[in-house]
């Protein structure tokens, strides 16, 4: 809207909206915040998830990388504060060569991390095989021991529904999940849907 006032001789002219036309945007704003909100938590929810799981492939990837150059097992774990590895997949995740293969990092036999990942935040879970509390790979690129294959479900906190997750074959091969029946679910390639465990 331009109001044009006159000022003795010469004239003004100035640009503004008036109250009417405030609200009638502001109400307009509203409605698409209010319609718009919903999606927007669920694209940040599934790029926390994809970044996450893109994040545990890559180590996963260094991990199996670093056994076959090293020539030795490499396992990948969760480390408590004793160097010990748990089963609690959603803390930070050490990569190392485990010479003893005692299940634990002992800096005094040179065994050293040879990567980390940060922990899963947002109070989302990551879910590997229940009791299971490392995963190792060989020299020939294949996992070993007993529960090296397997699952690992990433859960985001209150948004179950996004679950993803990355399938390891003994063949120490991985593969990210996907929609294969477009229902907004990830499934494995037998078409299993990715359903996270109470915790």
């Amino acid at each position: 809207m331009t109001i044009i006032i006159k000022e003795g001789d010469s004239m003004h002219k100035y640009k503004g909206f008036t109250l009417v036309e405030l609200m009638v945007s502001f109400s307009i704003l509203l409605v698409l915040i209010v319609m718009i909100a919903p999606n927007f938590n669920e694209f940040i929810v599934k790029t926390r998830v994809d970044s996450q799981l893109s994040q545990l492939h890559r180590l996963l990837l260094i991990t199996r990388n670093s056994a076959i150059n090293y020539n030795q097992d490499v396992t990948l774990c969760p480390l408590n504060e004793s160097l010990e590895c748990t089963v609690n997949w959603q803390d930070e995740l050490s990569v190392f060569i485990d010479v003893n293969d005692n299940g634990s990092l002992n800096p005094e036999s040179n065994e050293k991390i040879i990567k980390v990942k940060a922990a899963v935040r947002y109070g989302d879970q990551l879910q590997y095989g229940l009791g299971r509390n490392k995963i190792k790979f060989s020299a020939s690129g294949r996992t070993t021991g007993w529960g090296s294959n397997g699952t690992f479900k990433l859960c985001p906190n209150k948004n179950m529904q996004f679950s993803r997750a990355v399938i390891v074959a003994t063949s120490g091969r991985f593969y990210l999940s996907s929609d294969l029946n477009n229902d907004g679910k990830d499934e494995n390639r037998s078409g299993t849907e990715i359903i996270c465990r109470p915790e």
